[in-house]
């Protein structure tokens, strides 16, 4: 018997092979995006008795009621909008799961969802599996900034969804106040479904404000915002996240929703239920990361690898073009295999495999894993490799 899934031409993601590839060789990892330093003990006490406590069976579907008042008086806090915690806010399997749940709800044969490439490697997937068709609007480097003139024109009546991701996750840009408006003028009037993707919501630099979607009200009205606390209290491998939206859709995202997961975790939920009370567990988050970015690029500051900061997110973008003319994937392998350092190469977040000579670094680390990792990248920019 010969049977093929859905989705024969991909294999293992571009996270899995480069980290395993850092495994092989013993190199440091600044690929995955996840941190290498522990939570913060109190949440993790918070967990543990709530799992003392008796907090060990299903949750409510849409998630502990504690849980979704306390991300709705973070939307109240910090943004001046309401979601309704029991009609407007779901807990989820972390946001990915919440992205799939959102497309295969929405998403018909033949209907058209636009991406921003690079873009994080679960929106394409998701609307093939579902049969609908990707449209990809690319973002060049340095900037990375949308062209909403081309998206205007990639517009058509078969668009169902559009996916906006900020801050952005290669490239560690983020959308503006400006941007947000255009999104606006150009869904008014219209169908058309935005998915705003915002885990790292609290990972902002320089002063800047994050331009959540639930701030223009007329973009809310038909967007969901998805969210994920492994980003923000650095434990990925909880995997439990969020989304939030008006409640006509959130009614028909629980009706599949409950068939995918249908409940998530019930421990993790009491326990940030109670972590989040104190609102600086997430109000620092900014000040804690632009920390680590400003150490990582204080260090390689004199080399050969050029960059614009990263606006928000954990990662750094470096183009590397002053040092080779190698194709990134092959120069991010060598650098693995050759100078034991490991990052993700951007080319295949395009599925035109564009090449800007780009490595992604995550910053997540400590200190002194990113002073090693920079050591590295001064050495070899140190060497003539071309």
């Amino acid at each position: 018997m010969h049977h093929k899934s859905k989705l024969p031409n991909v294999g293992t993601t571009i996270f899995s092979v480069m980290s395993a590839l850092a495994t092989q060789h013993q190199a440091i990892n600044l690929s995955q995006g996840f941190p290498n330093f522990e939570s913060d003990p109190k949440l993790i006490d918070l967990v543990s008795q709530a799992m003392n406590s008796g907090y060990n069976q299903y949750a409510p579907m849409p998630g502990s009621l504690d849980l979704r008042l306390a991300i709705s008086h973070k939307y109240q806090l910090l943004y001046n909008s309401n979601y309704h915690p029991e009609h407007e806010i779901t807990v989820t399997a972390g946001a990915t799961q919440a992205i799939f749940t959102i497309v295969s709800a929405f998403v018909r044969p033949k209907d058209e969802v636009i991406i921003f490439t690079p873009a994080y490697d679960c929106y394409q997937p998701a609307v093939e599996l579902n049969g609908g068709i990707t449209i990809e609007i690319p973002l060049h480097a340095p900037d990375y900034r949308i062209d909403w003139n081309l998206v205007a024109k990639k517009i058509s009546s078969q668009t169902k969804l559009i996916i906006i991701n900020t801050p952005h996750n290669p490239s560690g840009t983020i959308l503006t106040e400006a941007d947000m408006f255009q999104l606006e003028k150009l869904t008014n009037n219209t169908n058309i479904i935005v998915l705003s993707d915002e885990v790292y919501e609290h990972i902002i630099f320089d002063g800047a404000n994050h331009q959540s979607i639930c701030k223009f009200s007329n973009l809310k009205a038909r967007s969901f915002i998805t969210a994920s606390f492994g980003k923000t209290f650095h434990n990925t491998g909880w995997k439990i996240g969020y989304c939030c939206a008006p409640k006509d859709l959130m009614t028909e995202f629980r009706k599949v929703h409950q068939f995918n997961v249908f409940s998530v975790n019930h421990p993790t939920q009491k326990g940030l239920a109670d972590y989040m009370q104190d609102a600086d567990t997430y109000l620092k988050l900014g000040e804690f990361f632009q920390h680590k970015r400003d150490l990582f690029l204080s260090l390689i500051a004199n080399t050969k690898f050029t960059f614009k900061p990263a606006q928000g997110s954990y990662f750094q973008v470096l183009n590397y073009s002053a040092l080779t003319n190698e194709a990134d994937v092959e120069f991010a392998k060598r650098l693995t295999v050759d100078y034991k350092l490991a990052s993700i190469p951007l080319s295949v977040f395009y599925s035109n495999q564009q090449d800007d000579r780009v490595l992604r670094f995550c910053f997540a680390k400590t200190d002194d894993t990113l002073k090693r990792a920079t050591d590295i990248l001064c050495k070899i920019s140190e060497k003539i490799i071309k």
